[in-house]
């Protein structure tokens, strides 16, 4: 897992509308919350997954956006958003590139970790967490991140 106060790695990839995406294009302009989950349409991921919609206005509320990433297809990632109603991108990492960049990994061969990053503006990992089990708390620990953030003294 990636460490609190470093750089989050830029990548660039493609949104399960299809639309293009830099990480860096955000810097400046939002904070993000990056949240890695193991599949799309089992329990915990279906359960984590609606705790950042019904979180999503006020996560947007502190000028941050939701990005889901997962192994599974785009074309899968479009039918769990429609499925139930996810406001924000998922994208697609069938080829496990970002999970590799953020270190998204587990020292057991079956086990696909759920982390979740808080970026700032600047591009910085202001919140790095993991809970398998406890699938809601990501969001949770996602807003007490964003208020952090909020709270902090310009330019820190």
């Amino acid at each position: 897992m990636l460490k609190v106060g470093t750089q989050a790695p830029d990548f660039e990839t493609v949104l399960d509308d299809g639309t293009p995406f830099r990480l860096s294009d955000l810097r400046g302009e939002r904070n993000v919350v990056l949240y890695f989950y193991p599949a799309d349409f089992t329990g915990g991921c279906t359960a984590e997954a609606c705790s950042f919609r019904d979180s999503d206005a006020v996560i947007r509320a502190h000028d941050a956006m939701i990005l889901g990433v997962s192994g599974d297809s785009a074309e899968s990632h479009r039918a769990f958003k429609d499925q139930h109603a996810l406001p924000y991108p998922i994208i697609s990492d069938e080829e496990g590139t970002l999970r590799r960049l953020y270190e998204v990994v587990s020292s057991l061969p079956l086990i696909r970790p759920r982390i979740t990053y808080v970026i700032d503006k600047q591009g910085i990992v202001r919140g790095a967490f993991r809970h398998d089990i406890l699938v809601k708390k990501h969001a949770l620990d996602a807003l007490k991140v964003l208020e952090q953030i909020e709270a902090a003294p310009a330019g820190r």
